[in-house]
């Protein structure tokens, strides 16, 4: 999170420093668990591209220490609330005086603080070092590297994982893999999504390893022309497959989450590391149906999104072809998450008279750009000695 004059008008960027996260996609984790529930029975997690931590320091929040937040924290308050006024009012019926000051003495006036959980399993991986969190298990890697499987296996099960077996599936799977990497931007729309494209078959591959059935996998993507093509190949392993746009993220942004539910394994699919998916291999036992409807197909799920699949028919070109079918495109849905009452995140809001600006929770440990700044205050700085003089005639 930086300083700016911008960033400091930023609503979530305030929030997430007055709340103590440590960066503001914290706020695009706990949207996106408010419309898919991504937390329910999970117990184990994998968080790729987690530096500086503020989707694992979510993470430990919620599933190991037991807190809450968001529509979930407000319905808790507003159910303590009721008993508290129940109380109140059932014991002022009461005709003994001391009998009415022991209820309400006995009355919770704050929610109490969840046990940690003892059966939670985190894993995080950057190639960014980042600080600890309580319960996080951190690895620095490249998740495009096939040695960060063995890396990621080891650290789930370091028990039972035997390195020398050459196994790339894990003995115990996971419940949730997250995915909140992106590539440094050029500017070129096309090269940044073809970047962002094979970070993201990057994070699937690991998926593929260490994913149960039924598991959930959450990505960040980049919208462009042909990214539905994306949406259609992540179906082939996923029941569900939703596009997802948290209030946090700022509209100006091509940024999306992809979030895909109900993990299935294609029938003969073997993970490789040698050979990943999304590398040019086909899939064993997977087929594509086609239909014979000219008019696109609506289809209900169980949840009330109505998904649309244009189908397939044959076309004869002026008879001297043979007839070919029409490409079978799958339109994915697309949902905002979060209250849409809430700050908007293009939006810049007047600061208070009272503002002070606070410090970030967890300042960037490595950052790339670290190295840059230090040559250019060593240079006198932007518009100082680093301002080419021009010859005297």
């Amino acid at each position: 999170m930086g300083k700016s004059s911008k960033d400091k008008r930023d609503a979530y960027y305030r929030l997430a420093k007055e709340q103590g996260w440590r960066a503001r996609s914290a706020f695009k984790l706990l949207q996106l668990d408010e419309e898919f529930n991504l937390f329910e029975g999970v117990s184990r997690v994998v968080d790729l591209c987690a530096a500086p931590g503020s989707w694992s320091q979510v993470l430990s929040r919620v599933l190991i220490k037991g807190e809450k937040f968001g529509r979930a924290a407000w319905t808790d308050k507003q159910e303590m609330l009721r008993s508290t006024a129940f109380g109140a009012e059932h014991s002022s019926k009461e005709t003994n005086a001391a009998a009415t000051s022991d209820i309400t003495k006995d009355t919770p006036t704050t929610p109490s603080p969840a046990d940690p959980r003892r059966d939670v399993k985190i894993v995080s991986i950057d190639l960014q070092p980042m600080s600890p969190l309580d319960g996080i298990i951190t690895l620095r890697a490249d998740i495009t590297a096939p040695s960060t499987i063995p890396l990621l296996l080891s650290a789930l099960d370091p028990e039972s994982y035997d390195p020398k077996s050459q196994s790339i599936t894990a003995s115990h799977p996971v419940d949730l893999i997250l995915s909140d990497g992106a590539p440094d931007v050029t500017g070129l729309h096309d090269l940044d999504i073809y970047i962002q494209s094979q970070l993201l078959w990057a994070a699937l591959n690991l998926a593929l390893c260490v994913l149960k059935p039924g598991g959930k996998f959450v990505a960040k993507i980049f919208r462009g022309k042909d990214v539905d093509l994306m949406y259609a190949q992540l179906r082939i392993v996923f029941e569900k497959v939703t596009v997802a746009k948290p209030r946090s993220s700022r509209a100006s942004s091509i940024e999306a989450f992809i979030v895909c539910e109900g993990f299935r394994v294609p029938e003969g699919f073997v993970p490789s590391m040698e050979d990943p998916v999304g590398a040019g291999r086909k899939i064993q036992g997977t087929k594509v149906q086609s239909t014979d409807k000219s008019q696109p197909s609506r289809s209900v799920r169980g949840d009330g999104i109505t998904e649309l699949e244009l189908g397939s028919s044959e076309e004869e070109d002026d008879g001297d072809e043979k007839s070919k079918p029409r490409d079978v495109r799958w339109i994915a849905p697309f949902l905002a998450c979060g209250d849409l009452q809430s700050y908007d995140a293009d939006a810049t809001y007047h600061l208070p008279a009272d503002h002070v600006s606070l410090d970030p929770v967890q300042p960037p440990t490595a950052p790339p750009y670290k190295k840059a700044l230090e040559m250019r205050r060593a240079a006198g700085g932007m518009y100082g000695k680093t301002k080419k003089q021009l010859p005297v005639r």
